[in-house]
């Protein structure tokens, strides 16, 4: 499925009618503050959202995430989620109060900079109220304890995401909004951070998440903790935890990079025969695209059904079953560079993603006996689905810079006509401009965030080319030049 700037809250309203008599009550009023609190209060609450053009309540201002640190303990027997979240972030104002995005499960208490702090629960957001104003600049830590049963969410496509249990076990996915049901956090693609997550299961069972696994500890009353790492930065969206009687297999590519992955009982041995092409495509990736950006690769196995669509999550893409083909596999792992190592700044630069994935698929079957992507480019045209079933589906029935809702973010637009839009960058640029622009865009954003006005300005300055009239009509236009 697969930077905007933060908007920042508008300053609190103030009276510019103090008359000169009030002068003095004013003066009083903040002799007694500093005189109960030690100093002049100066925070003002965070923003309860970022104004996102599609998902406007998610995400919270007034502060940047730099880690989370998640001990969580499951059992598929009951259901039930134990939880603590330790949340290292930076003030980028003073803070009075700020918001944590968070769907469901009980908060049992918080506290910042280790002080006990007051909070509320108002829908999807979780308000903290510290005992003392956090400063501007300030790095503090708030830990949240909560447990429940996590919930399921629907998205406005339909689909499911969040926690997703299943007998003998549970599967988080959380694009867009998923993963608040199962963390508090700040929850949207621009604020990215490192995690340390540890997953305590009962004996039997696996707990496998992000990264790299650093420990596989038993604890003693019967239960197995494992515990991830994930140094380089993750949007909240792309983290996973899975819950199974999994069967594992590792390994590494052959330039090193290590492989760990993850399938359901059930399912064939190792995934499959196109998963078992992921060594291949991490090395065909970085040969195209730039070094691989994560220090792990793999894949989570789902049983058959269980979300009906695959994840590029991070460093391990979840998949409802074995994957069918190996496209679908190459999609996923494209991600790792375009929407995971560089993610959109909001949700309306879904194509991205998508469309800078699809095209990976594109050139992969380029050069591995399939069409190639001049001759897709034209099927779409064409409305042949002989050579791709896409091109029979309405792939330009909206542009894929301004999708009409959070409803159509994954449709056919973002992905097919994302990808003939670059295919288009490639016709005007040729295929040396073209491929020095997709291995720069990776590493000149890597671990980061962009939009799409990032990206058209960067292609122009990358090629040498004014390329208006592509961004006019195949990226931003109702109906593409045909």
């Amino acid at each position: 499925m697969e930077t905007r700037a933060v908007p920042r809250p508008a300053e609190l309203s103030r009276s510019s009618r103090v008359t000169r008599l009030a002068v003095p009550a004013v003066a009083a009023l903040l002799a007694l503050t500093t005189a109960c609190t030690g100093s002049t209060v100066q925070g003002r609450p965070g923003a309860s959202g970022l104004r996102d053009p599609y998902f406007p309540k998610a995400g919270n201002g007034g502060y940047q995430v730099d880690h989370y640190r998640l001990d969580l303990a499951y059992d598929p027997e009951d259901g039930v989620l134990h939880g603590k979240a330790v949340i290292t972030a930076r003030a980028e104002q003073g803070l009075s109060s700020f918001n944590l995005d968070l769907s469901g499960l009980k908060v049992e208490g918080v506290t910042v900079q280790g002080a006990g702090a007051r909070f509320n629960r108002t829908g999807n957001e979780l308000t903290v109220r510290p005992a003392e104003d956090l400063r501007t600049g300030e790095v503090f830590r708030t830990e949240v304890e909560y447990s429940g049963e996590p919930r399921t969410l629907s998205d406005p496509d339909g689909s499911e995401e969040g926690w997703i249990p299943v007998e003998d076990g549970a599967f988080a996915v959380g694009e867009p909004v998923g993963s608040m049901t199962w963390f508090p956090g700040n929850h949207h693609p621009s604020d990215k951070a490192a995690y340390d997550i540890t997953l305590t299961v009962p004996k039997g069972y696996e707990g496998v998440s992000n990264g790299l696994l650093r420990s596989r500890t038993e604890t003693g009353d019967g239960r197995t903790a494992f515990a991830w790492h994930s140094a380089e930065p993750v949007a909240s969206y792309l983290v996973t935890a899975a819950v199974g009687k999994f069967k594992v297999a590792t390994g590494q590519t052959p330039s090193g990079v290590p492989l760990y992955t993850a399938v359901a009982p059930g399912e064939p041995e190792g995934g499959g025969p196109a998963l078992a092409r992921l060594p291949e495509m991490v090395e065909w990736g970085a040969a195209r695209f730039g070094p691989y950006p994560f220090a792990s690769a793999g894949a989570i196995v789902a049983p058959s059904e269980t979300l009906g669509y695959a994840l590029e999550t991070q460093t391990r893409p979840v998949f409802s079953g074995a994957p069918a083909d190996e496209q679908l596999v190459l999609h996923e792992l494209a991600h790792q560079w375009f929407g995971n190592s560089v993610s959109p700044k909001s949700w309306k630069d879904m194509w991205l993603n998508e469309g800078f994935s699809t095209y990976a698929e594109w050139l992969w079957d380029e050069e591995h006996g399939g069409p190639s992507a001049q001759r897709r480019f034209d099927a779409f045209l064409a409305g042949d689905t002989s050579v791709d079933e896409g091109a029979g589906t309405d792939w330009d029935a909206f542009p894929p810079a301004a999708p009409p809702g959070p409803e159509e973010i994954s449709e056919g637009p973002v992905y097919y006509r994302g990808a003939m839009v670059l295919h288009r960058i490639r016709q005007e640029a040729g295929d040396e401009r073209f491929f020095a622009l997709l291995r720069g865009w990776a590493a000149d954003h890597r671990h980061g965030n962009a939009s799409t006005a990032d990206f058209t300005a960067y292609a122009e300055r990358k090629t040498g080319m004014d390329l208006s009239k592509v961004w006019d009509a195949w990226l931003y236009g109702r109906k593409p030049v045909r």
